[in-house]
């Protein structure tokens, strides 16, 4: 039996009378309980961390095949342990950054928001912090996640075979739980690096019953640019900002509740300001029935919001822009498990979501004279129903099957045009709204969307270390990330489906063979899939996505597939392990009124992806790390000629097409060294200095190529490389833990 993510599990026995229990975890000892059974009875165990005995552990203990044994497929788990000790831009452990190693894991560039998985683009990762949605999971524009490391307990990501009561996104899960505090005795850890400072406290609230959690972190450039700022950049603010809190109790044998939240926030600017932030909150309740149901329930609240606003610090009357947006979504949703015999465990439950979406609240003011040129607010619910079934059918089969069921309102107040409708004199194929406009009222249901997805999973035993595993999933998406630039950005718009605006659909099978070898000491894996995407959403040339009223009109919708192959080597025992991993991969788009509507590559489509990882322990105090990563370039429009007006040269595609061209390809390599002091802090604690150097021999990996007329030459186009990164960094972090 497997527990769920809370540690609940149910065993059945035939008889009465004496049992061996095995526990088993990974980066936890084993452990062995034996127990006579007369009737029902409950065991809570408590389980050593591996590194406590760690010899003992090398010796006699074996690693747990789960990549083997488990139906699941498609999936990756990260210990926080092994992210904590690869190589980091800047001494910074990063969560997204550690992902992007991993097969089918991408992203369109160095400093991109979000990540990439099989085909989808950033906005279809559906990434939850203890249940609550994360909408941008990043700071200062993509080069560092939300996520402190030192406050989160496990990392899961799932690219396929999606269980029945994840929805909501069609790409991928990214599961992120928060550590729950040390229920024995208070612990501080933290560290101090060159850019930002991080301090985390655990504690008990009462011991052994409950405890809490408490993490900060801060950037600190503009500390220590501010002795150097003069003239218009004094007082300049750049900085960014997070907290992260987790609590935790035990009613009774029975009850037991969580309560977490997440508040960060990136700050830019002078009189000029630019700030953008997370705010997430998730309480849960774990409730157990009887000896074989179980129910979690969640209820969180998240909401994503931005500010841009002209002059800050003067409160200016006369002449003065402010624009703010934000989306907020708040959810119940309960969750059954029940163990209905040691060959079935069936789960099943739903979920109510509440949209409230801002695109844009802005204000101009010139002379004095103030114009209000906001956009209306949208409004839309999500529920949804789901029942599945792990069934152990023999020894050598087990399978996971479900259903979820899934219903969107778009709600009123709003005034909807009647349809959206080609304009013959526009070049750029926009759509014109056609009066009159309907008036929905508050609440009222302007369009109502509902679909089936089943979800499948199997795994074939071919014998004691091998496994051949399959899965489909259909996942529906309601809610929507407009951006037409290179990379998402911080001022991008979430847009809820509407009546001209269809939820996205994705239908993926995938097919895999895993194996272990020596012991359990290498995993090796090899899976293909091919994913099929409905309603992809596209732009007409020039798009206007801000505080555009008739949005829709700029819109284009189409269809996607993605396909590819992902081999993943793992090496778990031994002073040195690591993975490689090497995606083989096609991610296209066919879509009316762009490139002459055949296929073409996206913009985060890579052919080839190669990721090496290597962590070497030499001894108790010293341990090394190095990463590799390999990409071919994304995709590119690039001219094919060009021609002269009044001596400026503009640069055009005859063709029309689009992405015909790709950037030079991406690679990298990252070294980190960890010396443990012998030294204790206040003669207790541990410290320790992590040395990295990231991007090795200083290659200039180029972020996108543009165009432009040549300076000293008119009758020259010359491309330009842009790259965000174009030298060794090198960084130093202090960590301490007491």
């Amino acid at each position: 039996a497997a527990t769920n993510a809370y540690g609940f599990y149910s065993v059945s026995v035939p008889k009465s009378g004496a049992y061996t229990l095995v526990y088993t975890y990974i980066g936890f000892v084993k452990l062995i309980k034996n127990i006579n059974v007369a009737g029902s009875q409950k065991l809570d165990v408590e389980m050593a961390e591996e590194s406590k005995a760690l010899e003992e552990v090398k010796i006699t203990a074996k690693k747990e095949d789960e990549n083997v044994k488990s139906i699941e497929m498609s999936v990756n788990k990260i210990e926080m342990k092994t992210i904590k000790a690869m190589p980091a831009l800047l001494g910074e452990v990063d969560l997204v950054r550690s992902i992007q190693l991993l097969p089918g894991v991408s992203t369109v560039g160095e400093g991109a928001s979000g990540f990439n998985v099989r085909g989808g683009d950033v906005s279809q990762n559906l990434i939850l912090l203890d249940e609550a949605p994360v909408y941008n999971s990043s700071h200062l524009f993509g080069f560092f996640s939300v996520f402190n490391p030192d406050a989160v307990k496990d990392v899961k990501l799932i690219k396929g075979g999606i269980p029945a009561n994840y929805g909501g996104r069609i790409s991928s899960i990214l599961d992120v739980r928060m550590k729950e505090g040390n229920a024995k005795r208070t612990e501080i850890n933290g560290g101090v690096g060159l850019i930002f400072s991080r301090i985390t406290l655990e504690s008990p609230i009462v011991k052994d019953k409950g405890s809490f959690i408490f993490a900060a972190r801060r950037s600190y450039a503009d500390v220590l640019a501010k002795p150097l700022l003069t003239g218009d950049l004094k007082g300049a603010q750049f900085y960014y900002y997070d907290l992260t809190a987790k609590a935790n109790y035990k009613i009774n044998t029975r009850n037991t509740v969580y309560l977490s939240g997440y508040f960060g926030r990136d700050v830019f600017g002078n009189d000029f300001g630019f700030n953008w932030g997370n705010t997430t909150a998730s309480l849960r309740w774990n409730h157990v029935f009887n000896d074989r149901l179980f129910l979690n329930t969640t209820a969180y609240y998240s909401n994503y919001d931005y500010l841009l606003d002209s002059d800050l610090k003067n409160n200016n009357q006369k002449d003065r822009f402010r624009w703010n947006s934000n989306i907020i979504s708040k959810s119940i949703k309960p969750d059954f498990t029940y163990y209905l015999n040691n060959q079935n465990q069936i789960s099943f439950g739903g979920q109510f979501i509440s949209y409230d979406s801002k695109p844009g609240s802005a204000t101009a003011i010139s002379g004095g004279e103030k114009r209000d040129i906001s956009l209306e607010a949208r409004f839309g619910d999500e529920s949804a129903l789901y029942i599945a079934n792990d069934q152990k059918v023999s020894d050598w089969l087990s399978l996971q099957y479900g259903i979820r069921f899934s219903m969107y309102r778009s709600l009123g107040p709003a005034d909807v045009a009647t349809n959206y409708v080609a304009d013959p004199n526009d070049p750029y194929g926009r759509k014109d709204p056609q009066i009159p406009f309907v008036k929905y009222t508050d609440g009222e249901t302007i369009k109502t969307y509902s679909n089936w997805e089943p979800r499948f999973s199997a795994k074939i035993e071919t014998s004691d270390n091998s496994s051949i595993k399959l899965s489909y999933n259909r996942t529906t998406q309601y809610l929507h990330l407009l951006s037409n630039t290179a990379a998402s950005s911080p001022l991008d718009v979430w847009t809820l489906s509407s009546k001209f605006i269809k939820p996205e659909i994705a239908d993926q099978v995938a097919l895999g063979f895993f194996k272990n070898l020596g012991d359990n000491e290498y995993e090796l894996s090899v899976e293909g899939y091919y994913k099929d995407m409905q309603n992809q959403i596209d732009y007409v040339r020039n798009s206007d996505l801000l505080l555009n009223k008739f949005l829709e009109g700029d819109l284009l919708f189409g269809k996607g597939r993605a396909y590819g192959a992902e081999f993943y080597a793992k090496k778990n025992k031994g002073n040195l392990t690591g993975w490689i991993s090497y995606t083989l991969a096609r991610t296209e788009r066919q879509v009316e009124g762009i490139n002459r509507n055949d296929w073409f590559a996206t913009r985060f489509d890579k052919t080839h992806n190669l990721s090496v990882v290597a962590l070497y322990e030499l001894n108790k105090r010293w341990s090394f790390s190095a990463n590799f990563a390999f990409s071919s370039g994304t995709p590119a429009t690039f001219p094919t000629n060009r021609y002269e007006w009044n001596g400026i040269a503009l640069p055009n595609n005859i063709y029309d097409s689009r992405n015909n061209s790709r950037i030079p390809s991406y690679h990298r390599l990252d070294f980190s060294a960890t010396r443990k002091n012998k030294r204790k802090l206040f003669k207790k604690g541990e410290t320790e200095w992590v040395f990295s150097i990231y991007n090795a021999y200083n290659r200039r990996n180029p972020f996108s190529v543009y165009v432009r007329q040549n300076d000293k030459d008119p009758r020259i186009t010359e491309a330009v490389r842009y790259a965000v990164f174009g030298s060794i960094i090198p960084a130093v972090t202090y960590n301490f833990k007491f």
